[in-house]
């Protein structure tokens, strides 16, 4: 992994990650995805990560996002 992207966010549920990651695509703020789920069944997590300079940003507008 890159050393300038930071952890920001992790979900159990695929789609609440993929629907944080393009919350934050809106607000132009580039994220990546790592998929951590064991594909048979299903333990693990969605990782979310953002550049270094994004992180306050993104987190503040993580903190305000209903993914619910």
């Amino acid at each position: 992994m890159e050393a300038n992207l930071v952890h920001i966010f992790s979900s159990g549920q695929p789609y609440q990650a993929e629907m944080v990651r393009q919350m934050l695509s809106d607000h132009h703020i580039q994220s990546f995805l790592v998929n951590k789920q064991d594909s048979a069944y299903k333990f693990g997590d969605v990782e979310l990560y953002v550049n270094r300079d994004d992180v306050i940003r993104a987190k503040k507008l993580i903190q305000e996002f209903d993914y619910n």
